[in-house]
């Protein structure tokens, strides 16, 4: 089976999961009836076409007409999408580029925002729900503990690198070469405003 149709069917599956489920949505679903949303990651030849009809939301990887908004980033920055308080910061900083109509994105970033992602809820009729929510809890504090090491394995790092192997400056060298080079720069240009005024004479 191809790798695209197997991406876009889990994205699909996942999002009607989650968007589509709940009745309380329902409010927040019906502002975009019909409208279609493109987005493209930087760094991958295809993007993906959501296209949000009353029963369910279907994720393509080809649409022939024309999108109401097209959102281009990077993959790093589509998860803050969840927190819609952070959506003018990204498109601010340039992080997020916003094509076309930016209330379909609003939209979709309000109703990704009212959706509870819980892991529990996908595992409790399976499982059950206590053993859903010990499996959530564990997955939670798993993710977090793995997060903590990546990030202090990167302070280890860095600070060998500028610490102890001196294989690159630290903070401090990096602004204090800055501010030679700058009063070096400042020095040329003085030298040669004086020469032109000598050559002018």
């Amino acid at each position: 089976m191809p790798f695209k149709p197997l991406v876009t069917a889990g994205i699909e599956s996942l999002l009607n999961t989650f968007l589509y489920r709940s009745p309380a949505l329902k409010t927040a679903r019906s502002r975009l009836l019909g409208k279609v949303l493109r987005v493209e990651v930087k760094g991958f030849s295809t993007s993906l076409i959501l296209v949000f009809s009353e029963r369910q939301v279907d994720v393509l990887g080809e649409w022939a007409g024309d999108a109401d908004c097209t959102v281009i980033a990077y993959a790093s920055v589509l998860p803050k999408l969840r927190d819609r308080q952070q959506l003018t910061a990204l498109i601010r900083s340039g992080e997020l580029e916003v094509q076309g109509d930016i209330q379909v994105v609003q939209n979709f970033v309000a109703l990704a925002d009212l959706a509870e992602f819980d892991p529990a809820e996908l595992l409790a009729p399976y499982t059950g729900d206590i053993a859903a929510e010990g499996i959530s809890k564990a997955m939670r504090g798993g993710a977090k503990f793995l997060h903590h090491g990546i990030k202090r394995q990167q302070r280890y790092v860095a600070e060998a690198i500028t610490e102890e192997w001196r294989m690159a400056p630290g903070p401090l060298e990096v602004a204090w070469f800055a501010e030679e080079t700058a009063a070096v720069e400042r020095a040329v240009d003085a030298l040669t405003k004086r020469l032109e005024k000598l050559e002018a004479k």
